[in-house]
């Protein structure tokens, strides 16, 4: 592409930016700026970046910024209805982002500017939905979302990025990275049931409930069977849901800290995960009646529980690289269930980094792996039957089956082709 066509291009797009957010703010009556007023900041903006770097000078940008976000903050402070309620805060200041946006343009970052438009307009129109969210968190949530911000941005990048130890597996940045997945998928899950579960019951509590954490929802249903406080089918809809989302949840971890394995993660327990999800939609059907669900789930990224889980891990990788040294594959399968019955994460992960360091092999990882979801599983029946009772324990104990079948099936398969 020759440089006018490339020159009107950045134009074009630069005003494309500007109609896309002028035609959000064209839809409010009381803002100061529309259609026509955004495209023109939006084109104002590359062609102050095109002077800036004919003069060799910043201040053609700087001034040219100071003129918008003066102009539009004067539109707003000469009418008594804005200036009364500091309406047309967000006007200005999206106003003074479309202009650099069609700077940014001109210096090569096209692609940034364009998708940054339209992240900012989709946040303008849904001004409605993110106030509600907002105003429906509670000081917990922020605090979740404050340490999640102290376990990935303050501590992670603190951390040394060596191996240390036995057999050279305990990178400390590696692991808190780990932490930092766990926290990340946990706290996704706690923040999407809090936004959604006064309106859509069982079937989201199931779902975001794996999630957050499959055992907490486990317990909490089987404890409300109990109690007469929950029908058994509601609690079975959402028990089923929960673990069938662990499957999922597992599979997201893998695709994660290990993409190239995904395929034999599915193979391993994408078919569980089929076969739970749809029995436990079928029990919706039977009648189950939509419920809110669990008040409470713990946050999900204390600090505390943090500092816990990397220990834990680093000891379940410490533990298995030894067995896989000393004992062999068998060694490492006899950790996984006994490690499954409390936490799947840590022997997923660790199983993941010794497939990366090649103590293991793709086969032997994935049915560490498969076995500890499956004494999870067996976990889980029992607590069903010991709090819930033999009633609804019998129910979910048959209703895994299918589970504890296709997760078998997975690992022959997967055995037959390596």
């Amino acid at each position: 592409m020759d440089e006018a066509a490339s020159l009107a291009l950045t134009f074009v797009t630069s005003a494309a930016i500007g109609l896309l957010v002028g035609l959000e703010r064209e839809r409010n009556p009381r803002a100061k700026a529309g259609l026509r007023t955004f495209a023109l900041i939006a084109v104002l903006g590359s062609a102050s970046a095109l002077l800036a770097q004919a003069t060799e000078s910043g201040w053609v940008l700087g001034a040219a910024l100071l003129a918008i976000g003066v102009a539009i903050a004067g539109a707003h402070l000469v009418d008594q209805d804005t200036r009364a309620d500091d309406f047309g805060t967000t006007t200005v200041v999206a106003a003074l982002l479309v202009f650099a946006l069609g700077a940014i343009n001109v210096f090569g970052y096209r692609l940034l500017a364009v998708a940054v438009g339209i992240g900012m307009t989709a946040m303008l129109h849904f001004k409605v939905e993110l106030e509600g969210a907002a105003q429906r968190l509670t000081p917990t949530d922020i605090r979740s979302i404050l340490q999640f911000g102290a376990v990935s941005a303050v501590i992670l990048p603190l951390l040394p990025n060596q191996p240390y130890g036995p057999y050279g597996v305990l990178n400390p940045f590696h692991i808190w990275l780990m932490v930092v997945l766990i926290s990340g998928v946990s706290l996704a899950g706690y923040m999407a049931w809090r936004l959604t579960r006064t309106s859509k019951g069982l079937l989201l509590t199931g779902l975001l409930g794996g999630l957050v954490s499959s055992t907490a929802t486990t317990l909490v249903y089987a404890r409300q069977v109990r109690a007469a406080t929950q029908s058994a089918a509601n609690a079975q809809v959402v028990i089923l849901l929960a673990n069938g989302a662990m499957l999922m949840r597992v599979l997201v971890i893998i695709a994660i800290a290990a993409p190239g394995a995904l395929w034999a993660g599915a193979c391993t327990l994408l078919p569980a995960a089929l076969l739970a999800v749809p029995i436990g939609l079928w029990r919706l059907r039977q009648g189950a009646v939509e419920t809110r669900g669990i008040d409470e789930y713990r946050n999900p990224t204390n600090l505390l529980t943090a500092f816990i889980f990397a220990a834990f891990y680093a000891s379940i990788l410490l533990v298995s690289a030894w067995l896989s040294d000393e004992v062999g594959e068998r060694g490492v399968y006899a950790l996984a269930a006994i490690s499954g019955l409390t936490d799947v994460d840590a022997i997923t992960l660790s199983s993941l980094r010794l497939l990366a360091t090649e103590a293991l092999n793709l086969s032997a990882a994935m049915t560490t792996i498969g076995v500890a979801v499956g004494a999870n599983l067996v976990l889980k029946s029992m607590i069903v039957f010991i709090v819930g009772g033999r009633a609804i324990g019998r129910d979910i104990a048959i209703a895994f089956l299918p589970s504890f079948a296709a997760l078998a099936g997975g690992l022959a398969i997967l055995h037959a082709l390596a």
